[in-house]
């Protein structure tokens, strides 16, 4: 990638986080930015027991050894924690993440990681700020509601900081074979793909075909409830799809490009917090 400046500073090749909003609570919860290469390490760790213990992901020999799940865009991206305050205020305490990668820090690496997958140039042409998403994971105790509004209640105050206009990323189905996969992708392929100047495209040696069978035949309420927690939230946003599927053996999944404009998810987090100063009023 060229043509992106990078305004963000590295020591050690750990990137200076951005720490303006400081941190959100709800409970013994917290959602804020990795503060020390440890807290990275945790998420790290945290990545690797879901997605390689958990989800049977194919671990490379580093990872294998290691028992973490880590690449150089770690080295450049701020990382939101949802922090269990019961366990410890460091990385003890980390329970859940999202890995977040402005233009700034892309530049350092001259990519994005879904470029690996997909072709994003007329979404990099879009007039705005960009903000790609990726890893995000939440602890087997603490995989519910609460960790998941937090990480989105994180990314809807760092979206309004940081005046992103558009968010994107890869967001993964369970499984290889895109045929037992059919109606998910055929549901979203008809229902939710992305307007053309905003719209990825699986690379040609990688693209799936999404419409794989007939979408007047679905069940969209059914094949709706099916889909993976994370693809929901996404839609529930106002989200699109990319054109094409991905297959990811390293990790057993089949992914799919994932774009949202960033005006529903401030709406939101603004309106939560005008009824949270209402309340503290009244």
């Amino acid at each position: 990638m060229t043509g992106i400046a990078s305004d963000q500073s590295s020591v050690g090749g750990f990137a200076a986080p951005d720490l303006s909003f400081g941190e959100l609570r709800a409970g013994n919860l917290g959602v804020r930015i990795a503060t020390t290469p440890a807290e990275i390490d945790a998420v790290q760790a945290l990545r690797y027991q879901v997605f390689y213990e958990e989800m049977g992901a194919n671990p490379d020999p580093s990872a294998a050894r290691t028992h973490r799940d880590a690449d150089a865009f770690d080295d450049v991206a701020d990382h939101l924690l949802v922090m269990d305050h019961a366990i410890g205020d460091g990385p003890d305490g980390v329970v859940g993440c999202y890995r977040l990668i402005r233009e700034q820090a892309a530049a350092r690496l001259g990519r994005f990681y879904s470029a690996d997958e997909y072709d994003i140039t007329t979404m990099l042409r879009f007039p705005g700020k960009v903000l790609e998403l990726g890893r995000s994971c939440v602890g087997r105790e603490h995989r519910g509601r609460a960790a998941m509004q937090l990480l989105w209640r994180g990314i809807a105050a760092y979206v309004d900081l940081h005046g992103i206009d558009i968010m994107f990323g890869c967001a993964s189905l369970p499984g290889t074979d895109p045929d037992v996969l059919a109606a998910e992708l055929t549901y979203l392929h008809a229902n939710h793909l992305a307007p053309a100047n905003i719209r990825p495209v699986a690379l040609p040696e990688r693209y799936v075909e999404m419409r794989r069978t007939d979408p007047a035949l679905l069940d969209n309420r059914r094949v709706l409830a099916s889909l993976p927690p994370l693809v929901k939230g996404y839609l529930r946003l106002g989200g699109f799809v990319g054109d094409g599927a991905v297959i990811d053996t390293q990790f057993n999944t089949t992914d799919v490009a994932v774009v949202v404009k960033t005006d529903l998810v401030t709406e939101k987090y603004s309106r939560h917090y005008e009824r949270q100063r209402r309340d503290a009023v009244e």
